[in-house]
Order: C-alpha cells, then structure tokens, then sequence
C-alpha cells in the first residue's frame, strides 16, 4: 500500500502498514478540525497544561511571511560587514543547525560553534580573526554555552586589536538580560520573535542572519517556505497533516525509532536537523519518537519498532520518503511535529529533561560564581585498557577486564526494543573518528539501533529524547583529555571544565530518570579512539 501528498512543492509517501494507520489517525484530526486550529495558532491543541506554554510558541506557524520583515535588516548588516570572508555563528538548538543547513545548502562558507570543546573552539579562533564576524545567538541571554564562546571571542578580537562592537551582532528576544547588556556595550542587537523557539526557529532570525552574512539567499528561502504555506490548511492533501499523522500514529503502536537517511535531496545536514526536531518535540514523559540520523538507507536493518525515513527519493517497502526545497522543509517539518505530539498526547514545546541538564551543569559549576574555579571529580574507571577509562556501574560492566569485553557489555545491557547513543564530547573534526563508532556498535549488535551525536549539540537536541522518551535507552558518552585549554574571560573556569561539567550534569540528569549511562573517557584521544575502533572490529 501506499500513500502519497503532493502539494506546495514538497512529496510526502508513506508505504506498507503504516498506510492504514496513518488514514485513520487522518480521519480522526480532519474530524477534530486540527488543520484550521493549528494554522489559527489555537494553543489548545496539546491539552489544557499545554496551553500556557503554547500560546507563546506559536509564531513559527506564520514565520514564512512574518520573518519577510527582517530582510531589510539583514541586507544592512551583509553591507556592513561586506568587507569581512568569514562568519561564525556561536549558538545552540535548532537554529544553529537550521543555519547551517541553509548555508552549506547554498555553498556559503558558515562556521558554527554549538560546541565547548578546547580543541574545535582554538581553531576556530585561530582561523582569520581579523576578517571574521561573529553572531552570538541566544533567545533567553542565559544560555551558558553561548556566554563562554562570546567572552572568548571578544578576548580574541581585543588581542587582535579590533573594538569587538565592530565584529559582533547579537540576536536575542525583546526584554532579555542580553538585549540591554548588548546595546549597553554597544553591540549591534537584532531582536528575534519571542514567540518562536530554537527548535522551531529555521525561519528566525537566529537562522536567517547567520545564513545571510555567510552568504546564502534567505529571500529565496522564504519563498519557498511561503510557497507551502497554503497546502497546510485544508484538511486533504495536506502533506503536513499527512506526515504528522504518519509519525504520530506509528509512535503510538511502538514503532517509535525513526530512521533517517538522506537519499539524494540535495539537502547536506537535513537529517542532523530533522533528527534534532523530532526528539526535542516528541521525547518526554516516556513517550515520543527516537530519532536516529544515519548514513545511508541501508545502515540500519528493519525491526518491529524502527521504520525509515528517506530524504529525497522512495526507497520502496515500509517506511516514510519526504522530498522538497529546503525553504518549505522547514514549515512542513515543525508542522508535522505539532501533529505527531498531539497524537502522542505530549507538549510539543516543552523540555523538561533539557532544562533538568542545564540545572545539573549550572549546580557544577555555581562556585565559580563567586570567584572560585569549580571542582569536578570524576571518580576511580571500572576499567582502564590503554587509552581508554571505562567508568559505569558494576552490574552493567559484569566484571568486564578489558576494552571489548567492557563494549560487549554495554551491548548486551541494552533491552529489547531499546537503543544505543553515543555521545561525543569531543572535536567534530580532529577526533571526526568517533562517528565511526556509530556503525561499529550496530554491526555487533544488529537489533540495536544506534545513534550518534557531539556533545553540546546533543545535549540541547536528542539529549531530550534520551532522557525521557521511550524506555530502554541506554547512553554511552565520550569524553577525551584537553591538551590546551581555552580560559573564559571574566570566569575562574575555561572550556575544558565547562565541556566536562555537561558531560557530568548530563550523566546526573540521565541517572536521576533511571537511564542507564557508561562514560568513556579517553586519556589521549587519536590512540584512544583508534583503540576503541580496534575493540569494535571483527
């Protein structure tokens, strides 16, 4: 069987058993009158405790036309930075990685910084200080991460002898502690909707600015987007409501892993985007959708509780295919996204497990407030072999006494129906290896589904789903040792206890809501990760 929505230049094709499922929860959101009340913003949608919340968040629904007004804005700011070839943008959630997509999607030269790792950050400030601008985003002002990467920057640009007010524009919500201390300092300020999150900002000026200064044709973007806008309101054929109800209904009879792949959209960093909406608006309360982004359509095998998402062209069999420009797969995506939490019977805008992890690494470091640098002990490994430190509970380990006997355990932990992320805190590319380690795990054990992410960024998206989605989650982090650490102006700490205290808030947070958790931590990271390749192999 198959399904398929053409609209609005976007293709949504659902095939094999999903098909029934997917009429029938359609049939019951036309009769509920869920197209109409979402486009009219109408925050009850997810339940009277939802309510409050989402009737501040709903501003993404008409972004495509309302963010039109930042365009002569954002065209000032690429003149007057027009004599600069470099734009870095320091930020974290679903706008860092929308703007990324938007400008690796047209070419355009962006480095994003939704990280704390020494390493990552160092090169990033040694490359061209002197031609880079850079965007601090953050919605609330309170964002610690955002915080560190703007005092370590302005102490660049200050080494370098530039005024940091002539390289740095910031974009946070009307009435935020940063708005008033940026404009007091003299920083150019670009106000973001308060109405719209991180998550569902693609279309914000979070996204939109980093994207223009860097290059890409946001205008055209929008166009797109706009373009899909009218295909989101009738009741039939609306490939929102379609994918939505897909997503929705699968998750709600325990086909609640979502693979996704991209198959020829054309779209670099479409699936990492995709992956991060989903868990951040489904996973809670025990329930929701996993997302795991990987890198092929044959990457991972089928599974009664697993289903796959093709980017770009249909794969055939059971499963989801979404194709489309960019511009539009953004509206569609967040619709479908308010859709399948509404079926789920979750609040699509709320993060309980993220804010708990924010509180956790605050709690670490709160002594460094007052002037004294904080203390992170990590504890006596498990398990040393080489490089590598194991640290984990006994009764997961079972007395493992060496690297792949410690692995084979932490495989063998996971339950039925449960899966596998491994979380690197590490350098995206000098330490590009622990990726590797994704296919690794799963070909040792193929009725896991194993997902991958790097550390901060995964920590503000499918940290959320990890933490409280679906059960039987188990989470493996790795962190690696700091050769050059990388100081905080104006805090007693630098980024290398920063990067650890979100590994250890993040393991506090997982093991307070009964998720498992084995750290690896990695003495010297190239011999380590080479170490744990080894281990892995056959």
């Amino acid at each position: 069987m198959t399904l398929r929505v053409t609209a609005g230049r976007v293709s949504v094709t659902v095939e094999g058993d999903a098909v029934s499922r997917t009429d029938k929860a359609l049939g019951r959101l036309t009769y509920d009158g869920v197209p109409t009340a979402l486009m009219a913003k109408n925050a009850s949608l997810w339940g009277a405790d939802a309510a409050g919340r989402a009737a501040g968040r709903l501003g993404w629904v008409d972004a495509p036309e309302t963010s039109r007004r930042l365009l002569p804005e954002l065209s000032e700011l690429v003149n007057r930075f027009a004599g600069l070839d470099r734009v870095v943008l320091a930020g974290v959630g679903g706008s860092a990685r929308a703007a990324d997509v938007i400008a690796h999607g047209q070419g355009a030269d962006l480095t994003v910084l939704d990280t704390v790792d020494p390493h990552e950050v160092r090169r990033a400030l040694d490359d061209r200080p002197d031609r880079t601008a850079l965007v601090v985003a953050d919605k609330s002002g309170l964002t610690m991460e955002t915080d560190a990467l703007r005092r370590v920057f302005e102490g660049a640009f200050r080494a370098a002898g530039v005024d940091p007010a002539e390289r740095i524009v910031v974009v946070t919500d009307p009435g935020s502690p940063m708005e008033s201390w940026a404009k007091e300092t003299g920083y150019r300020v670009v106000l973001s909707d308060p109405e719209t999150t991180g998550r569902f900002g693609a279309l914000s000026a979070s996204a939109l600015l980093p994207a223009a200064l860097s290059g890409a044709d946001v205008e055209r973007l929008l166009d797109e987007a706009a373009a899909l806008l009218p295909a989101l309101r009738p009741p039939y054929d609306n490939p929102g409501l379609t994918l939505g109800a897909a997503l929705g209904a699968a998750a709600a009879h325990g086909r609640d892993k979502l693979i996704i792949a991209d198959n020829g959209s054309g779209l670099p960093g479409l699936a990492g985007w995709v992956e991060q909406l989903t868990a951040a608006a489904t996973g809670k309360d025990g329930k929701g959708v996993v997302p795991i982004a990987v890198e092929d359509v044959g990457a991972l095998g089928s599974g009664e509780d697993r289903w796959l998402l093709a980017l770009g062209d249909r794969v055939g069999g059971p499963g989801l295919a979404v194709s489309g420009p960019l511009g539009a797969q953004f509206p569609l995506w967040a619709y479908a996204m308010a859709v399948a939490a509404r079926i789920i019977g979750v609040d699509p805008f709320d993060e309980p497990a993220l804010r708990e992890s924010q509180s956790a690494v605050s709690a670490l470091l709160r002594g460094s407030e007052d002037g004294a640098a904080p203390t992170l002990i990590a504890g006596e490994p498990a398990l040393v072999d080489g490089a590598v430190e194991v640290h984990g509970p006994a009764e997961l380990l079972h007395g493992a006494k060496d690297l792949r006997s410690a692995l084979d355990a932490v495989l063998r932990a996971v339950p039925d129906r449960g899966h596998l992320a491994v979380i690197a805190h590490l350098d995206r590319v000098a330490d590009a290896a622990a990726a590797r380690l994704r296919p690794l795990l799963g070909r040792r054990r193929r009725d896991v589904p194993v997902g991958f992410g790097w550390g901060s960024a995964a920590l503000h998206s499918t940290g959320q789903a990890h933490k409280d989605g679906p059960p039987g989650g188990l989470v493996v982090q790795i962190t690696g040792a700091v050769e050059r650490d990388v100081e905080v102006p104006g805090r007693p700490y630098g980024l290398k206890a920063l990067q650890l205290a979100q590994a250890f808030g993040d393991l506090r947070a997982l093991r307070s809501r009964g998720r498992s958790a084995v750290r690896l931590h990695l003495r010297d990271r190239a011999a380590g990760l080479t170490e744990l390749e080894t281990a892995l192999g056959d």
